[in-house]
């Protein structure tokens, strides 16, 4: 019970910060949108989206790989090992980080479509952010890896505070000091000020990450003291395992996160190719990243909360062949995503437009199209991001890799033959294709992790009872929502009634539906609250 404990907290912890951290970032989205306006948006999203990708080379699979690499060596007692590889992963990331930097800034004009180079200069200056990421991706993977979720979640929220902050301002200024008079400039100096803020927003987590490890150095120090394992690994042995371990877990996050960026630049390109306007295209593609990625990213954040927390305690049990208990850390981790992400998926099929319209006024119908039916992107990315780090934790990387790339060559296709036969699909065949590609993506994962573990997913008690508990909650929502939208004509007020309802109905019916014991709900986070009332409801005696 206490490991199930150490992994729900873990994971509990990462989910909070995780969510604050996307509330943070979709509430100021609506304040930039305004500043930017929507072809602003597209031009700051294709920065941003070949950002994200280029991040992934250099620091976004830093955490996950870190994470292992030293909680296998922790499991074992081996503290200054463990060390050692947090220093030569960072003398890793300085250089990887620093190479990826420089590709941005002098070569980011290839990368881009030759129809949307205005976001060029919005690129570059996310440039040294890539560096800054990769190191304090090395700090946050030395944390998780000692199985503490607090200094990862602090910072994560510190970053987007000051993201946020600066954004809207850097935006406001530029546009005021170097173009007032609105037009092209104004859109390409606004997208430059918001990129501003992603930058000073990682500047902010480094600093606290930095501030937090000195003040553990002493504890560190005493605990490589004790040391007694007896071999010391040399500083190539330990290049090679971060090679051998980092590469791929890179490669399959690039391939995993690329169909992203390949969709934004197959978009584009076909569609210019039927002739439609450069700025049509930025405007369709700003709603679809500024406001439907965005809002279905929150979910999202909590798979990947869980998936992380889920990295230390697999390589661990793994790393002293515990496959009983490999296998009930899995099971745990996803019977906790569900939980979360299933009311999350449902909630915005049926309540899509008044979400929009609440956090996005400025928004169109496209994007409350977008969210209503592409919803389904939820479950079944945040069931590849557990079974790929599953994969990730037992040494395959390789066969995740194998896999992403299938799954990203099947997006590919099925996207040309989309948007070439029926270009008036227009921006959903993007969604299209983004479901596609997770759908595709967690088959050959489930395959692999049977075949290596011989995993079960519960199929009932894992995702069909959650979808019932979910979908009797958000339909209950939905009506509610309706009925006092038309008797008050306060959508705001009906859509905030609407949900917190829905949170209510559905922490009752959750454990009725999933026949969740007692034993296991205390685990949640305020779980002992939470079965406390349920005792007074009596639902539990």
């Amino acid at each position: 019970m206490a490991k199930k404990n150490t992994l729900v907290r873990n994971a509990s912890i990462l989910m909070v910060a995780s969510v604050i951290s996307r509330i943070i970032g979709l509430i100021y989205r609506r304040p930039l949108g305004k500043v930017l306006g929507s072809v602003g948006l597209g031009y700051y999203g294709y920065a941003s989206n070949l950002y994200s990708i280029l991040l992934l080379i250099s620091s976004y699979s830093i955490p996950m790989a870190v994470s292992k690499i030293v909680s296998e060596r922790l499991a074992t007692k081996q503290y200054m090992n463990a060390h050692k590889v947090f220093r030569c992963a960072l003398l890793y990331a300085v250089i990887i980080g620093g190479i990826t930097a420089l590709i941005t800034f002098f070569l980011g004009g290839y990368l881009l479509p030759a129809n949307q180079q205005n976001a060029l200069p919005a690129l570059r200056v996310l440039a040294p952010t890539i560096f800054l990421s990769a190191i304090l991706g090395v700090f946050r993977g030395y944390f998780q890896a000692h199985r503490t979720m607090t200094p990862t979640s602090i910072s994560q929220i510190a970053e987007q505070i000051v993201n946020a902050i600066v954004s809207i301002l850097a935006a406001y200024i530029m546009i005021s000091a170097f173009a007032p008079g609105g037009g092209v400039g104004a859109y390409i100096f606004g997208a430059v000020g918001g990129t501003m803020g992603t930058a000073s927003g990682v500047i902010a987590g480094l600093a606290f990450m930095l501030f937090v490890f000195f003040l553990n150095r002493g504890f560190f120090r005493r605990r490589m003291a004790k040391d007694r394992y007896g071999e010391t690994e040399t500083t190539g042995d330990i290049f090679k395992v971060i090679l051998l371990m980092v590469t791929p877990v890179i490669l399959t996050t690039f391939i995993n996160n690329a169909s992203m960026y390949l969709d934004s630049y197959l978009y584009s390109s076909i569609q210019g190719f039927h002739g439609i306007d450069a700025d049509a295209i930025s405007a369709a593609y700003g709603e679809f990243s500024n406001y439907y990625i965005p809002l279905i990213n929150v979910p999202m954040a909590l798979a990947s909360a869980s998936a992380a927390a889920l990295m230390p305690e697999v390589s661990g049990r793994y790393a002293l062949n515990d496959y009983s208990g490999t296998n009930n850390a899995i099971r745990q981790s996803t019977r906790f995503t569900m939980f979360i992400c299933m009311p999350c998926m449902l909630g915005m099929t049926f309540l899509a437009r008044p979400f929009m319209q609440l956090l996005f006024p400025a928004s169109s119908e496209t994007a409350s199209n977008l969210l209503m039916a592409g919803s389904l992107y939820i479950f079944f990315t945040a069931m590849t991001t557990i079974s790929g780090c599953v994969l990730q934790s037992v040494g395959k990387q390789r066969t995740a890799m194998i896999n992403a790339a299938i799954a990203l060559g099947l997006n590919i296709l099925t996207l040309a033959i989309m948007l070439f036969a029926a270009p008036q699909l227009d921006i959903y065949a993007v969604m299209i294709a983004n479901i596609l590609f997770s759908v595709f993506y967690w088959i050959l994962n489930n395959i692999s992790i049977r075949k290596y573990l011989g995993y079960r997913h519960e199929i009932v008690r894992g995702y069909l009872l959650p979808l019932a508990a979910s979908g009797i909650a958000c339909g209950g929502a939905w009506a509610v929502y309706e009925l006092l939208a038309r008797l008050t004509r306060r959508p705001s007020i009906a859509i905030i009634i609407a949900v917190l309802l829905a949170i209510v109905v559905y922490l009752i019916i959750y454990p009725m539906i999933t026949r969740t014991q007692e034993e296991e709900l205390v685990t949640f986070p305020l779980g002992r609250k939470w079965a406390a009332v349920l005792r007074k409801l009596r639902i539990y005696r």
